[in-house]
């Protein structure tokens, strides 16, 4: 039975806004590591890239703050003055939540509500331990909420709210890979060497990828094969490869329950048969910065399409 375009939106975004919550907490969390990594100016530059790759750079710039880590982490935690913290992220994750709770278990509300809670009315992050631990709670209530839905019935709500988050999480991993392009090394660190490593190895923490990563490549930590790893590897589940493979699936499960298919579907198969296509050197040749953009406006292009064929708007 087809449901009311509004419920459909809901439970879409729902989906959406708790996939990004947990990628603005793991943005933040890696960058945490990458300034406690790095050496003056590199550290300033990590935070700069995490506001630039969640597009809040201008906001955060308005507020007259220096760079630091105290002002950029309760920026994009705490600051509900913008769409981009988590706590703006939760916020409406728990209205949409709250506009469809008969759809949802008590294990998924519960873990919604209590994300939320720990960021409603909250002042600070505090020094760099307390916000990483503020951020793995936050991701453990995510997971939670993501391991609820997994054992919730397969029907149309739990589907369109797995497309959500898998449509985010595309774009959020082509947004941190992109972090290291925004990334400059101190004066007199090379390409290779050990600040340029440690960036590589916090970004595939971020995504939780490390051990991935040991049983796939075998020489060593290469750049071209972290990048290889996040986008053309479907094993990995956050990898770009695996997300759109998902799309794919969710929206031809979609199809068949309520027969809507059209061109979120179309635009979806061709981008994974490009995806299958890909290959990494020539990514690399061409210019990943390039790739990334590309990659995050088609995506955006694929979500109106996803509103427009479910009849969000």
């Amino acid at each position: 039975m087809l449901m009311l375009s509004r419920t459909a939106a809901a439970l879409y975004w729902l989906g959406r806004y708790l996939e990004r919550a947990d990628f603005i907490a793991r943005l933040v969390e890696a960058t945490v590591r990458l300034d406690a990594l790095s050496a003056r100016p590199a550290g300033e530059a990590a935070w700069q890239s995490a506001l630039a790759v969640s597009y809040t750079d201008k906001a955060f710039a308005a507020t007259g703050h220096p760079v630091t880590l105290a002002h950029v982490a309760r920026f994009l935690a705490l600051d509900a003055s913008h769409p981009g913290s988590i706590v703006s992220c939760l916020d409406r994750a728990r209205n949409n939540a709250r506009a469809v709770r008969t759809a949802l278990t008590r294990e998924a509300w519960t873990a919604i509500n209590r994300a939320w809670l720990m960021f409603h009315n909250r002042s600070s992050t505090g020094g760099p331990t307390e916000t990483l631990n503020l951020l793995e709670a936050v991701k453990g209530e995510t997971r939670g909420f993501e391991g609820a839905i997994h054992r919730m019935m397969r029907n149309e709500a739990t589907l369109l709210i797995q497309l959500g988050a898998a449509v985010e999480r595309a774009d959020n991993t082509a947004r941190l890979l992109d972090v290291k392009y925004h990334i400059l090394l101190p004066e007199g660190e090379r390409v290779g060497g050990a600040v340029d490593r440690d960036q590589w190895t916090t970004i595939l923490q971020t995504v939780s990828a490390v051990t991935a990563y040991r049983w796939l490549y075998s020489d060593g930590l290469k750049p071209r094969n972290v990048i290889d790893l996040l986008i053309s590897r479907f094993e990995l589940p956050r990898s770009l490869a695996a997300c759109v493979e998902e799309v794919v699936t969710l929206l031809s499960a979609l199809a068949k329950r309520t027969g809507l298919q059209g061109e979120a579907d179309r635009m979806a198969r061709a981008r994974m048969a490009r995806m299958q296509k890909t290959k990494t050197t020539d990514v690399i040749v061409s210019g990943l910065h390039q790739y990334l953009e590309a990659f995050i406006a088609e995506n955006a292009m694929l979500d109106a399409a996803v509103a427009r064929q479910f009849r969000f708007i």
